[in-house]
């Protein structure tokens, strides 16, 4: 069973700006399925397409499952089933204790939001804070991939 535990920010982009930085990777989503109890997603992350369903969250963990698929089946799926969606440069930023920030740059109709997400091991698992980070939004709904679908932040 995939288990999936993270923790999301807003970052301040003063500071996330001045940093320096890998190349960013160019993604683009959308929802097959987008309901309180669960959600599919199809993803292209560069060169790869993704299948992903996940659950309901409780607290900070959730079920997810994820199986690369062929990146013109991503396309198709997104063009014909789902032509609503985010899209976004996603940047991995390793932290010393071996975890990664995965720091996502909105375009589009969100464009100006940037978050910050970091994957544990275990809800109590602690994390370096970098300087960058400001408030928590782990548990509000509206910074959800799923709802900034259907909700954008520049809307």
């Amino acid at each position: 069973m995939g288990v999936e535990i993270e923790r999301k920010f807003l970052v301040k982009k003063g500071l996330w700006e001045a940093l320096e930085k890998p190349k960013g990777k160019h993604y683009r989503q959308g929802y097959l399925m987008n309901s309180e109890d669960r959600v599919v997603r199809v993803r292209i992350a560069g060169e790869q397409g993704f299948l992903t369903i996940k659950g309901a969250a409780e607290g900070i963990s959730r079920l997810e499952y994820e199986y690369e698929i062929p990146k013109s089946d991503a396309e198709e799926m997104l063009d014909w089933f789902q032509p609503e969606g985010t899209e976004k440069i996603r940047y991995r930023i390793p932290e010393d204790s071996g975890l990664v920030w995965e720091v996502d740059e909105f375009l589009g109709a969100n464009e100006g939001l940037v978050v910050a997400e970091i994957e544990l091991t275990s809800e109590d698992q602690s994390f370096t804070r970098p300087d960058w980070l400001d408030q928590e939004v782990t548990h509000d709904e509206r910074y959800a991939n799923s709802n900034l679908a259907l909700r954008p932040m520049n809307s």
